[in-house]
Formats: C-alpha cells, structure tokens, sequence
C-alpha cells in the first residue's frame, strides 16, 4: 500500500505532522509503551468496551477484546481500546433506558475526539447495542459490531428454562404456595449459568440479532454462545475487518439504510422479538436522518409470518429471507441471498 494511502487516513490528522501538534501527539503514544513505528503507515483501530463487572452480560469482554486486537494486528492495524459507560438491566437503577442516549453520547464523543480510522462496538446487554450503534452512527466513522453472545440456557431439575419468562412462572408459584424458599433458592442458583446476555428472545438477543439483520457484524456471529470458542473466532476476525473498513470503508451512514432497517425490522416481525427494538430502531434510524415511521413496522408485519415458537436463539441468517421479504442489495451490488447482500461486505465468520 503506498503511503500516501495511509496519509489519507483520519488518524494521520493527529500523528502524521511534523510539528509541535505531532510531536505531542506522538509522544502521548510512545508513553505508553509503543514505538514510532506503531502508528506509522497503520490505521488506528478504536475498540469500544463495554465490559464492567457491574454488567454480567459483558464480563467476558476482556477476552473478547484481546481477540479483537489479535485480528487487527494481524491485520496490520493498531488497536487502541477505550471504556464506555456500560448498561446492565439487572443492577441498574431506576431502569437502564434512562441512560441509554447518555451512553450513545460517550460512545459518539470519544469516537469524534480520538485519532481512530475505524471502531469495533463490543456490547451485549438490552441498551448498551443500541447505545452505541446510535453513538457509531452520529460520529459516522467506519465500525463494526461485536456482540457478546447469548448465555448457556438455563436448566432446573431436568427442564430448559427461559431466563425471563420462567424466573415469573415460579415467582407466581412461589407466592402461590406451590414450591418452597428453598425450591426457589435452588432455582436461583441455577437461573444464570454463565456469561452472555439474556438467551431467550427478549430486548438482548432482538437487538443482537438485528445487528445482523442491519448489516453492522459479521454474518452468522449474533447466536454465536458467550462461551463457546467461535465467539472468539468472531471477535478475530472483527478486528481483521476493521482494519479493511478504515482503509475502504464503509461508513454507518451507508450500511444503515431503509433498505437495512427493512431488513432489521422483517426479521424482529419473523423472530417475534421485543418491542422495545421499535424504539430503539426509530432511534437510530434519525441517527442517520431516517425518518422511520411506525407503520412501516405494521406494513412489513402483514407480510412476515412469526416464528411462535421461538423463545431461545438460534441460527440468525437466512430467518428473515425464509419467513418474509428480506433485502439483499447493498451498495456494492445486488445479491440473491443474505450472505451476498449486505452482509456481504464483512466477509464470514470462520468454521
């Protein structure tokens, strides 16, 4: 690659002058232990971390995000990871939708003040996707998603439990006098086996799901388990295509289109997913000047026939093309199947 293609590159703007400017920006690097050579002729890859020990959903995201700069290194990029604000359902007080337009301020803030050519999002838990899809969208600078993966189902005295809908059933019979404390204290041991968001089909698994559906990950890595080891293969191969995306793109504001967000809402109607994707769909279509409406939600839900039995997720690609109508042309060209539409761009995750 010559060099004047790296010239050309966001983070040039703050390391590439030979001046007091780049001097001091320069320096600010090698103090932290890298060498001039770490930010010459490479793109800077921001990974947005999400992790907090306050959020369960994220906990594993430490490791995630060293795979993550495993493939931009590999690349030949330099990844620099930064913290955000982080949402968890369980913990946060009086509800994490409060804080969800804050988040997506820090995320689009740091990204606009930072010498970053590309982002990696790692978010996992009900708010903190679409906070920082919406933050990535407002600063418009090249960025893939990593989600973090559902948890391993939970079982309790030999049945498959749904973390949300079964933890009510035997709260009510609880109070019914039908099973004991001590059942529900067995109960509670069991209710959250590891890490990962919610695995059943509520807000968590809907929006990692459509950010496969939008375009914003690389096809096939939303069901992709917290634990198991492709999650990591994801995360790799993130990073890899990150560095790809800061040289040649795309930007947000090109991926997310009406054609995306069609996508995205064919598949929240086929998988049967929670209603609060609508608000935060509405949200980061007007991130990119969007006007969704809430009918097209209605129009797209007369045409795609449910999945009623859906309550855990499974494999995400091919969901809405089979159940609806999904759009497969992208910008760079038509396609006849969801891994050569949109999605295509990002390449595949490895097997």
């Amino acid at each position: 690659m010559p060099e004047s293609k790296y010239n050309d590159l966001r983070s040039a703007r703050w390391f590439a002058p030979h001046d007091l400017t780049g001097f001091v920006h320069r320096t600010a690097i090698q103090a932290e232990g890298f060498s001039r050579f770490a930010i010459k002729d490479r793109p800077v890859i921001g990974i947005a971390n999400s992790w907090s020990e306050l959020v369960n959903c994220n906990i594993h995201f430490k490791l995630l995000a060293d795979a993550v700069k495993r493939g931009v290194l590999m690349a030949g990029g330099l990844p620099l990871e930064f913290p955000t604000i982080s949402l968890g359902e369980s913990l946060m007080k009086p509800s994490a939708m409060q804080f969800r337009n804050l988040m997506a301020m820090d995320v689009e803030e740091s990204i606009r003040a930072y010498p970053l050519d590309a982002i990696v999002l790692l978010g996992g838990c009900d708010k903190t996707v679409p906070a920082q899809l919406m933050g990535a969208a407002s600063a418009d600078i090249p960025t893939i998603m990593l989600t973090g993966g559902p948890q391993e189902p939970a079982h309790f005295r030999g049945k498959q439990l749904g973390v949300g809908t079964d933890t009510w059933k035997y709260a009510d019979e609880l109070r019914a006098g039908k099973i004991t404390e001590a059942d529900f204290d067995e109960l509670e041991s069991a209710a959250k086996p590891s890490a990962g968001h919610c695995s059943e089909m509520g807000t968590a698994s809907t929006m990692t799901s459509l950010v496969e559906a939008l375009g914003m990950c690389l096809p096939g890595s939303a069901s992709i388990p917290a634990v198991d080891s492709r999650r990591g293969q994801a995360a790799e191969a993130t990073g890899r295509r990150a560095v790809e995306m800061a040289l040649s793109g795309p930007k947000p504001s090109e991926i997310l289109t009406k054609e995306a967000f069609d996508n995205a809402i064919t598949l929240l109607m086929a998988v049967g997913g929670s209603t609060n994707a609508v608000v935060h769909l509405l949200a980061l279509a007007r991130r990119v000047g969007y006007e969704l409406q809430l009918d097209r939600f209605h129009e797209i839900s007369q045409r795609t026939p449910p999945d009623r039995q859906r309550t855990t997720v499974r494999g995400i690609p091919g969901e809405a093309a089979v159940r609806g109508r999904r759009h497969s042309d992208s910008a760079e060209g038509p396609g006849s199947t969801p891994e050569q539409g949109r999605c295509h761009r990002y390449g595949r995750v490895p097997r």
